[in-house]
């Protein structure tokens, strides 16, 4: 069937551009970008260069930008406590969607989709839905949102634990989200979410649309596992620290679990790394805890340590760094919330523990006996092979388009 699927030619619009790679959503973007190229098709990136995330794009990598065109809008997309109590009270739109929604960057659209004939438009979430009125009117090409996870489920969580005055703004613009989501949900002509939890949820909001499943796969001959500088036993949570989830997650474990832990290993060592730390979290005093901040190669980081901690209680989607970690052999640990979309076995291919009890008791697992650590390597790296094939993923995504 793959030799008779025609070269096609793509359009990535994203809310941000996807490199580096040090996120999720960037990796999810890019990994599939790059598998497109693989296949043999033309991909065009169409990204806001936020301020947040800003990146010239003539310092990409040659590889990269000789094989994907990239196209950036300066776009400051600022969030401010001024901006979201003037939305809360003026507007009935959700301000962290209403600040990507420009008039530069609808006329990059407009000019962009009058300059080339694509087959596939493919929207980086669904704030990028906001621009279908004028994808519609100037572009024949079928157009699919990509789910990087429920975003309305993110807001609706992070209200669960937070104050009073937070509790009531969190829900307030979880309830616009969904909003935005459920009227834009049958405006296109197909629907990507990352997970078959994500796509249930979907279709009972209303979606009848063709939905195809998509995880954010790894690419399994490039992974480069080296267990010979691995410091055993130690931990390791490396991510956005910028994201609301993950500072919530680590604070719950440094709090909760971290003090538990360290009541039976006092020597064991916890390493954080990641991009963007408010300084609250740089200043952190904790006994043991290692903060690295922006590391130079995840991939060498993760080698060098042992077990993965990813304490989420909110979020949604899938956590593309578990993935990362058991296609390195790296035995993980999560909470419900962050194995949601993996369908990993706890006790098997992952630890999985919700209350600080149970999290302490399974961690302690793995860092004092080496030969469950190992086992569990094994099974996570077995079950990525299986289960995350990016090559094969990207196949069948080809394949679903074609048939649109």
């Amino acid at each position: 069937m793959l030799a008779q699927i025609k070269r096609m030619q793509i359009l990535i619009i994203a809310n941000k551009v996807p490199y580096p790679p040090k996120d999720g959503g960037s990796i999810a973007t890019l990994t599939l970008a790059r598998n497109f190229v693989r296949l043999g098709h033309e991909v065009h990136i169409l990204a806001m260069n936020t301020s947040k995330h800003y990146f010239r794009l003539d310092k990409l990598p040659l590889e990269l930008s000789r094989s994907i065109k990239f196209i950036g809008v300066d776009t400051p997309a600022p969030i401010t406590v001024w901006g979201a109590f003037r939305n809360l009270l003026f507007s009935s739109k959700a301000y962290i969607a209403e600040r990507f929604y420009t008039e530069a960057f609808r006329l990059k659209i407009v000019e962009i989709l009058d300059e080339n004939n694509y087959d596939i438009i493919q929207l980086e979430g669904s704030y990028m839905g906001m621009y279908m009125a004028s994808i519609r009117a100037h572009s024949s090409a079928k157009v699919a949102m990509r789910a990087h996870n429920l975003e309305f489920e993110i807001w609706a969580r992070t209200a669960q634990n937070s104050g009073i005055f937070k509790k009531f703004y969190f829900r307030n613009l979880s309830q616009r989200i969904k909003k935005l989501e459920k009227a834009q949900l049958n405006s296109y002509d197909a629907l990507i979410p990352i997970t078959e939890r994500d796509a249930q949820i979907l279709r009972q909001m209303g979606c009848k649309i063709p939905v195809h499943v998509t995880p954010t796969g790894t690419d399994i001959e490039e992974s480069k596992i080296d267990q010979s500088r691995m410091d055993y036993p130690s931990l390791y949570h490396i991510g956005a620290l910028d994201w609301p989830p993950n500072q919530e997650g680590l604070l719950w474990f440094l709090r909760k679990v971290w003090p538990l832990v360290l009541s039976e290993m006092p020597d064991l060592k916890f390493y954080v790394a990641g991009r963007n730390a408010p300084d609250h979290f740089k200043r952190l005093k904790t006994k043991n805890l290692v903060f690295l901040g922006e590391v130079d190669d995840a991939v060498d980081f993760i080698n060098s340590k042992a077990v993965g901690v990813v304490p989420l209680l909110s979020g949604s989607g899938m956590r593309i760094k578990i993935v990362e970690g058991m296609a390195l052999g790296k035995a993980q640990i999560t909470t419900t919330i962050g194995a949601e979309g993996n369908p990993a076995r706890d006790g098997h291919e992952l630890m999985i523990a919700d209350t600080p009890e149970a999290f302490t008791a399974k961690l302690l697992q793995l860092v004092q006996n080496r030969e469950l650590f190992d086992q569990m390597g094994k099974n996570a790296f077995q079950f990525v092979q299986k289960e995350f094939d990016n090559t094969k993923i990207t196949q069948s995504l080809i394949e679903f388009y074609q048939n649109l």
